[in-house]
C-alpha cells in the first residue's frame, strides 16, 4: 500500500468554499479511482492561512496513475485551484505503508 500526500495553502477567508469543493470535487475523484484504499482531508489553521492536506491511499503505483497521471509525484490540480491556492505546490509526496 501506498500512502499519498498533497499540501495546499489557501487564504483563510477561502477556506470553507475551498473545503466545499475539495468535498464535492476531489474527495470523490479520489475515492472514484479504481485502486484508491480511503481518501481524507486535513486543515490546519496558521494566521491568515489554511494549510489542506490530501492524504489518500493507494493499492499500487498503478492506481497513482490512474488518478494523477502518468508522471507519479507530479500533484494534480484542479481547475478551481487557482482561484483559491496561494502556490501550486508541483509535487506530491509518497510514502509506503509498513502496517495497519
Amino acid at each position: 500500500m501506498i500512502a499519498r500526500r498533497w499540501h495546499g495553502r489557501v487564504p483563510a477567508d477561502k477556506a470553507k468554499d475551498y473545503l466545499e469543493k475539495m468535498r464535492t470535487v476531489g474527495l470523490v475523484d479520489y475515492r472514484s479511482t479504481s485502486g484508491n484504499l480511503g481518501a481524507w482531508c486535513l486543515l490546519r489553521r496558521e494566521g491568515d492561512e489554511v494549510h489542506f492536506e490530501m492524504l489518500t491511499f493507494w493499492t499500487d503505483e498503478g492506481a497513482i496513475k490512474r488518478f494523477a497521471g502518468s508522471e507519479l509525484t507530479k500533484a494534480k490540480y484542479y481547475d478551481f485551484d487557482s482561484d483559491f491556492l496561494i502556490e501550486m505546490e508541483p509535487e506530491a509526496l509518497h510514502y509506503e505503508v509498513v502496517e495497519r
